[in-house]
This record gives structure tokens, C-alpha cells and sequence, in this order.
């Protein structure tokens, strides 16, 4: 399959990134030995999108890219990183609170250079959106930044139709990144034809559903800090509902000698040309079957069959716990 390019004029990547905060947080336990195999074996399959943010782990997963950067001298220049700002928590805590001021946007950029030890940001995402910051003040100061030579280009994160537009009046937005699977379907309502309109990338995180979608989950046996313990998707009666789809999805895939995580990685990259999709995994082994999704073709008929599977009007539970909505806009279609 073909590289995918970041906006207009922005460089191009292979097909899928590699999503890297469950190297830090969220997920239960981790092992830096571990990710650092797994980044490696990353690049030696070609993966060059590479997505951390500030606030996973606190900082840890920035430092974690930072030490895997260091450890050999042509690695940088192999590597497209991406990170955010915009989402203030405290240790311990899954609450957060946003800071979009321009004074917080120039000093999270500096200790985001820090940690990652390098002199230049490829991709710098608003995380979250606090609606009291005017969207043309946040992206004047990340302009400021890529003049600075501070960072290469500008994502949003979880933003409407809207703040997309106002955005690219102002510079040029290389990328939007939202949740987008069989199962978080909200960016079909107008945002992905947007950002095809303004030659802005769509960048898929959660992918495979926090890896519920894969079938592998069982959820009585998550960590105690597993976020996805009080995720409405993975509980009670919406937990129960969700996996009959999985099952489907499973029948599906197994019918073509592939897995389910392959096929709902096809699904995306066969249906939408500038979508890059970013599963995120610690290990090597789910690694390697991610990246071969980018080699399946999938036919119109097979995608229509998945869009009616998963059919959003079927979908039990919300993607977040409250405290997680927090930032995020509505990417409904816009008003005619």
C-alpha cells in the first residue's frame, strides 16, 4: 500500500503509525525493555509515525521515544514524531483539566523538545480544546513555533468541523486526530470529507477499540489501572452487547484466514485514502500483525458488509468515562 502524506506539503508515511502511550500508562503494567524491542522492530518495518503525547505517563513516554531516538544515530531521521499538549493532569489521577494558552503551548513545547531530545517537534497536536481559548490564538502560537523552527507542522486533536476550518484560515493544519474504528464511527458524519477537502490527514487512534475489537480482551481480567475498567464500552450490559459484534467480526475474519484486529485495520485503510491509523501495542508479535493489515485489500462488498455490522445505531455504552470528554468537540456533519 502506499505512503500517506501529512497535509498538502507535509512528508509521507507508511500507512499505519504506531500509537505509544500504552507503552506508559493506561493499560496496566509495562516493561521499557519491552517497547523499546517493539519501537525498534517498528522502524525495521518500516513504521515512521511515531505518536506519544505529554501527558502520557506524566512525561514518561516522551523520555521513554527520547532514549529509543538515542540510542542510534540515524534513527531521527528515519522517524516522524508526533506529540501533544493541552491536557494538565496530576500523578495518580485520571482527571484533567486543559491549558490552550499560548504561554502554556510555548512552555509545554520546550519541555516536550527536552524530553524527546531533539531540536524539532514533526507534528505537534492540540490535544483537547478549552472553548475560552480562541482556536486562532492556539494555532497563532503553534505558527509562532513552526517559525521558530520549534516544530515542523500542526495537528488538532478531537475537534468539530468548525474549529477545523478557522484553524486552516489561519495556518495550514497537517492532520486531525480523533478516535476513529468499526466502533467510534463519529467522523463519518463531515469530518473526514473536511479534511479531504483541505488536504488535511486524518489520523485514527484507537483503531482496534482499545483492543476490544481484536477479541482478545477478556475484561475480567484487566489491572486495576486499566482505564478501560471504567470505560461504558467494557461494562455490564454495554460490555456484553459489544462482544456479540466482535464475535461477528470474528466469524468474518477467520473466513479469510485473517485476524480481527487485520481486518478493522483493512476496513480503515481501504476506505478512507488519507486516513493513517495508529494501533498502539507493547508487544512485537501484535506489532508485526498490524502492519501486515496494510497489505490487505479489502472489496467494496466486504466494507459495505463491515459498515452494516457495525452499524453506529448498535453500539452500546460512550467511548469515555465523563472525566474523558473533557475537550473534546462534536464532529457532526455541519449544517448545510
Amino acid at each position: 500500500m502506499q505512503q500517506r502524506r501529512l497535509g498538502t506539503s507535509g512528508a509521507m508515511v507508511f500507512p499505519l503509525g504506531l500509537g505509544c502511550m500504552g507503552m506508559s500508562e493506561f493499560y496496566g503494567s509495562s516493561d521499557d525493555t519491552e517497547s523499546l524491542r517493539t519501537l525498534a522492530r517498528a522502524l525495521e518495518l518500516g513504521v515512521t509515525l511515531f505518536d506519544t503525547a505529554d501527558t502520557y505517563g506524566l512525561g514518561h513516554n516522551e523520555t521513554l521515544l527520547g532514549r529509543f531516538v538515542a540510542q542510534s544515530g540515524d534513527r531521527r531521521q528515519k522517524m516522524l514524531l508526533a506529540t501533544k499538549f493541552g491536557i494538565v493532569r496530576k500523578a495518580g489521577e485520571y482527571e484533567r483539566r486543559i491549558d490552550n494558552s499560548p504561554a502554556y503551548i510555548r512552555e509545554a513545547c520546550e519541555n516536550s523538545l527536552r524530553r524527546l531530545g531533539v531540536d524539532c517537534i514533526d507534528l505537534y497536536y492540540c490535544h483537547r480544546r478549552d472553548p475560552a481559548v480562541p482556536i486562532e490564538d492556539v494555532v497563532g502560537a503553534m505558527a509562532e513555533l513552526v517559525s521558530n523552527g520549534k516544530i515542523g507542522a500542526i495537528g488538532l486533536s478531537e475537534v468539530s468541523i468548525e474549529t477545523l476550518r478557522r484553524a486552516h484560515a489561519v495556518h495550514p493544519i497537517a492532520a486531525v486526530q480523533s478516535e476513529y474504528s468499526l466502533w467510534s464511527r463519529e467522523p463519518e458524519t463531515g469530518m473526514l470529507a473536511a479534511c479531504a477537502e483541505l488536504g488535511t490527514a486524518f489520523v485514527a487512534y484507537s483503531p482496534l477499540g482499545r483492543a476490544f475489537l481484536t477479541g482478545a480482551v477478556d475484561t475480567t481480567q484487566l489491572a486495576s489501572n486499566d482505564f478501560r475498567k471504567h470505560n461504558p464500552r467494557f461494562v455490564g450490559e454495554a460490555q456484553e452487547a459489544n462482544r456479540q459484534l466482535v464475535l461477528a467480526l470474528g466469524k468474518f475474519a477467520s473466513s479469510r484466514g485473517l485476524s480481527n484486529a487485520q481486518v478493522a485495520l483493512a476496513w480503515l485503510l481501504n476506505k478512507q485514502p488519507h486516513v493513517i491509523p495508529i494501533p498502539g501495542t507493547r508487544r512485537i508479535a501484535y506489532l508485526e500483525s498490524n502492519v501486515s493489515a496494510a497489505s490487505i485489500a479489502l472489496t467494496q462488498e466486504e466494507i459495505m458488509e463491515l459498515d452494516a455490522l457495525f452499524d453506529p445505531a448498535v453500539i452500546a455504552g460512550d467511548r469515555y468515562p465523563a472525566a474523558g470528554l473533557a475537550g473534546i468537540e462534536s464532529v457532526q456533519q455541519e449544517s448545510p
